[in-house]
């Protein structure tokens, strides 16, 4: 009985391979019936089908939807305007490199385009959200502390979309966020001052803190600059530097929090979400 349900199981395995197969076979028809389908569609209705996609949160459905339309509508605002979905499609999809590519693309084949504000605008939300990262959040982790090459390169787009299109409706937004990155590339530089302040680099220290100081101006970061500064040339024994930037200190910050607490190796973030 047992040689008998053995030698059965080539037969059962057998069975059920052509029994996928089939099933498998039986998805192209529907998949190329929907290739098709597509392909009937006017552009018109390709767009309408992309928003729908986009509305549902169904990016990498809608992303197809609108390359495709970009070849049928070519030379026509549609096209133009399916370029930039797609950019956002991309983005919303957590692939910030593609959406950058499509941005970068449209301003070099449209230079004359409307809607050159909203793509500037696109290309900087792009980049800070990259910087702002989730992982951020769950971590704790504070802007500052991470490569702060996309923040810049957010604040380019922003501060040129600024300067040729002073009054867009994305302007006022994205000079909000220009003063967000200032901030958090002061608070960087100083990240990094109060990293080698904790670790007896008081000559590196003394370095980046100035480097704050020198490039940035009325930012929240400067406070604790000014204090690493101060307390590295106390550490290396140089009382002059030290008084000096002491009374600089206490009459720019008297009510400062650093004299009683001093240099805290790690602190809450100082950003928000948007």
């Amino acid at each position: 009985m047992l040689r008998a349900k053995l030698s059965a199981l080539p037969a059962i395995a057998m069975a059920t391979v052509m029994a996928v197969s089939v099933a498998g076979c039986s998805l192209l028809p529907t998949f190329k019936s929907d290739e098709a389908k597509q392909d009937a569609w006017s552009a018109n209705k390709l767009y309408s089908e992309a928003k729908d996609e986009v509305a549902n949160g169904a990016f990498d459905r809608a992303i197809p939807l609108l390359e495709k339309l970009e070849g049928r509508a070519a030379g026509t605002p549609l096209a133009q305007q399916a370029q930039l979905d797609k950019a956002y499609a991309q983005y919303r999809a957590n692939d910030q490199a593609a959406a950058l590519a499509t941005i970068d693309r449209f301003m070099k084949l449209h230079p004359a385009s409307p809607a050159i504000d909203y793509a500037l605008y696109l290309k900087g939300i792009v980049n800070f959200n990259d910087n702002l990262g989730l992982l951020s959040f769950i971590v704790r982790q504070d802007l500052s502390e991470r490569d702060q090459k996309a923040a810049k390169e957010s604040f380019e787009a922003f501060k040129e979309l600024a300067t040729r299109y002073p009054d867009s409706r994305y302007t006022p937004d994205a000079k909000a966020r220009m003063i967000y990155i200032v901030n958090s590339l002061a608070q960087y530089e100083v990240h990094v001052a109060r990293y080698y302040y904790t670790r007896g680099a008081y000559v590196a220290a003394i370095n980046r803190a100035q480097s704050a100081l020198t490039d940035y101006q009325d930012v929240p970061a400067l406070e604790e600059a000014l204090f690493i500064l101060m307390r590295s040339y106390d550490q290396l024994g140089m009382a002059q530097l030290r008084d000096d930037t002491k009374r600089v200190f206490e009459k720019t910050y008297p009510r400062s929090e650093y004299l009683s607490k001093g240099v805290r190796s790690t602190q809450e973030p100082w950003w928000k979400f948007w």
